[in-house]
C-alpha cells in the first residue's frame, strides 16, 4: 500500500509533541520542504509568542511556505534561506533554538560535519535536536535502499558533536527518530 499523504507517512503533530515542543519555543525544520508539513504544525504549537524558522536551500520552496504562512496567518513562521551542509550559514542567532528538526535530510548530506557543527551552533545548550530519517528496508516510496542509513550510523555520526544522545522513537511505519540533546560545550 502506497500511503497518499504525508501524514500517513509519519504525523507531524505526533511527532512534535513526541520529541516535546511547548509553547513559546523556538524552532527550526532544516530542509523544510515546500509543504512546511512540520513548520505549520510546529507553528500551531509553539503558539503566537513562539516562532519557527523554515529553512530550505531552495528559494522556490521557501517562496510557497511563504505564501502559504501568509495565506494562514502565521506570523510565527520565518524562512531561511541557508545551505545546511555550510557551517555558519543559517542566519539563526547562535544558540537561541529549543528544537531543531532535521527530517529525511540527514543521508543527503554532502558535508555532515558542517551540517552537525551548524545544527549545534543554532540550538542553545540543553536544546533538542531530532533526527528522522528513513528505515533501511524497502518501502512504496522514498529513497533507494542503499542510500538510507540505519540509526546506528546516525548516531556515530553524531557523537562527539557536541550532542548527547538522549531517546530514540519509531516515527512511523518507514521512519525512526532519534533525540540528541545539546552539551554545553562552546561551538
Amino acid at each position: 500500500m502506497i500511503p497518499h499523504s504525508g501524514t500517513e507517512l509519519i504525523n507531524p503533530f505526533k511527532l512534535l509533541e513526541r520529541v516535546g515542543i511547548r509553547e513559546n519555543q523556538k524552532v527550526a525544520d532544516l530542509g523544510c520542504g515546500s509543504l512546511g508539513h512540520f513548520v505549520f504544525p510546529a507553528a500551531q504549537l509553539v503558539g503566537g509568542n513562539g516562532m519557527v524558522y523554515a529553512v530550505d536551500i531552495q528559494r522556490s520552496v521557501l517562496e510557497h511556505v511563504d505564501r502559504r504562512a501568509k495565506d494562514g496567518q502565521f506570523y510565527n513562521v520565518h524562512t531561511v534561506w541557508s545551505d545546511i551542509d555550510v557551517y555558519r550559514a543559517t542566519r539563526i542567532e547562535e544558540g537561541t533554538l529549543d528544537l531543531t528538526l532535521l527530517i529525511n535530510n540527514f543521508y543527503l548530506s554532502s558535508n555532515r560535519s558542517q551540517m552537525l557543527r551548524e545544527m549545534a551552533r543554532i540550538t542553545r545548550p540543553g536544546g533538542r535536536i531530532v533526527v528522522v530519517e528513513w528505515k533501511p528496508i524497502a518501502s512504496p516510496i522514498g529513497p533507494p535502499v542503499d542510500q538510507r542509513m540505519d540509526k546506528d550510523q546516525v548516531k556515530r555520526e553524531m557523537r562527539g558533536r557536541l550532542l548527547d544522545f538522549h531517546d530514540e522513537f519509531e516515527a512511523g511505519p518507514y521512519h525512526y527518530g532519534l533525540i540528541f540533546l545539546r552539551t554545553e560545550e562552546p561551538v
